[in-house]
């Protein structure tokens, strides 16, 4: 039964059998065979199907709720039991929103180095994308604005973020005494993608100086922005975190911007046990980044 709620949860996340079936690694008329006989166990229909996948129905969103809250207890199960015997082990699979991929570093090479059977995967993305693969069960934790959140979520606030611009050497800005966000009013600019919520941040910080313009070139990374404003007399927005990198790069020069920064949260579903894996995160944290859940 595990197994087919846990291929539930997949086709619910994918919302096409195709996709889900290639990633759980089995062809698609035995992906759908498994769905099936899951409904027929139960009772009740859990899949609108037409020509395609058009959805849930009512039961399928109720199973859902109960087919992440079993595997992912089956899941924490499993862990405890292979970390009495090897200690903590597996894949700890993490979100990070692109402005906070240097703090990650800070908390996962310590736990990395005290758990050598411990393996990583961090992937990057937007804070809507995380949460979804969080309560998907894909991803076990993110780090991300802190924003509301239903009770499921746990939210461990771990630093505020800061801003500041980053401009070419020759830009005159370079050289100004002091900048406000006003002076960005019309310069030419390279930031996140109008999905990233960083982008919404810094442009509310423009709205309210003046600035109507839109960004010249917007990226989901923010390797291809520092490297556009390396090669070009244009001009980006920063998190603090990034200033050690760019400062080894030549030609760059970063500016302090005015504001209080964003605070910034380790976030993952409110379940007891935590998985082992989890466990490790959470320690690192507290020694690294001790402050209040919330």
């Amino acid at each position: 039964m595990i197994d087919k709620l846990e291929m539930f949860i997949l086709l619910a996340s994918e919302r096409h059998f195709g996709r889900a079936s290639e990633k759980m690694g089995i062809t698609q008329p035995s992906f759908s065979a498994a769905i099936r006989h899951l409904e027929d166990k139960l009772g009740v229909q859990l899949v609108r199907r037409g020509s395609r996948f058009e959805g849930l129905t009512p039961e399928g969103d109720r199973l859902l709720v109960w087919a992440q809250r079993i595997v992912g207890d089956a899941r924490a199960m499993r862990a405890e039991f292979q970390t009495l015997r090897r200690g903590v082990s597996g894949q700890l699979r993490i979100g990070v929103i692109p402005t906070a991929v240097s703090h990650l570093t800070r908390l996962t090479i310590p736990m990395l180095e005290e758990h050598p059977n411990l393996d990583l995967t961090v992937d990057v993305g937007a804070t809507t994308d995380i949460l979804q693969q969080i309560d998907m069960l894909t991803l076990d934790a993110g780090v991300i604005y802190t924003i509301p959140l239903a009770e499921k979520f746990t939210q461990i606030p771990l630093y505020r973020e800061r801003l500041a611009l980053l401009v070419h050497q020759d830009n005159p800005l370079a050289q100004a005494p002091f900048i406000d966000w006003p002076d960005l009013c019309d310069v030419p600019l390279c930031l996140l993608s109008a999905n990233m919520r960083n982008r919404e941040i810094v442009m509310s910080h423009l709205l309210r100086a003046g600035r109507t313009r839109a960004p010249r070139v917007e990226s989901n990374s923010m390797l291809t922005i520092i490297s556009h404003v390396e090669r070009a007399h244009w001009a980006s927005v920063i998190p603090d975190g990034l200033l050690d990198l760019v400062r080894h790069i030549p030609n760059l020069v970063t500016r302090p911007l005015p504001g209080a920064g964003d605070e910034v949260a380790l976030t993952f579903l409110a379940r007891e046990p935590r998985p082992p894996k989890l466990e490790a995160l959470l320690s690192s944290v507290r020694r690294h980044a001790p402050v209040r859940e919330v």
